[in-house]
């Protein structure tokens, strides 16, 4: 009887201090954290998309609010993007990770690296959670397939007092090299 009072005990306590590992953005103070339970174990900086509010479409550069799941975890090392910005396509655009969230409002939404640390604590992504890409390997370490993600939406006063930086038109599409090898690859695994 004492070995089994024993036993349920351990379980018990084994049970009780493996709470599941999530992950927990606030737009409003561009922070990411780690919880594992009602424990902090990690709180990096983020940046978000550069227009305010919860996400409605594909193209209107807002990073969407709610809980979501980790549907993917692509190595992200050579993919590229092209930014607009006269630079032309930036190999290692997302950085070394890119962590796919299973947003209604777009396929394409993730927390991931970036080839512009300096924009990180800031609002100038296209919709994604950017981190610094040593951030993000540290991350990896935790992150797993089905992990829950919540994102906290802005505050009424921060959209009342933004204007869309950057609004979008209707017929707005994202601008790529479509014959850049890069281009594909990254492409290719958006669509799994």
């Amino acid at each position: 009887m004492k070995r089994l009072l024993l036993l349920i005990a351990l379980v018990t306590m084994v049970c009780g201090a493996s709470a599941e590992k999530y992950i927990v953005i606030d737009k409003p103070s561009l922070t990411l954290t780690l919880k594992d339970g009602d424990k902090t174990l990690a709180t990096y900086p983020v940046c978000c998309g550069m227009n305010y509010g919860q996400k409605k479409r594909r193209g209107d550069h807002k990073t969407p609010e709610g809980t979501f799941k980790i549907s993917v975890i692509n190595n992200a090392i050579g993919w590229g993007h092209d930014f607009n910005d006269g630079k032309g396509m930036r190999n290692d655009a997302y950085g070394p990770w890119f962590f796919r969230l299973n947003t209604p409002q777009s396929k394409h939404i993730g927390i991931h690296g970036t080839c512009f640390p300096q924009s990180v604590k800031g609002r100038e992504s296209t919709g994604c959670i950017r981190m610094r890409n040593e951030d993000i390997s540290a991350l990896r370490k935790h992150v797993y397939v089905g992990m829950k993600v919540i994102i906290n939406p802005d505050t009424q006063a921060d959209i009342a007092s933004h204007k869309d930086k950057f609004p979008p038109q209707a017929s707005q599409k994202p601008r790529h090299h479509s014959k850049s090898k890069v281009y594909r690859r990254h492409h290719r695994a958006m669509r799994r």
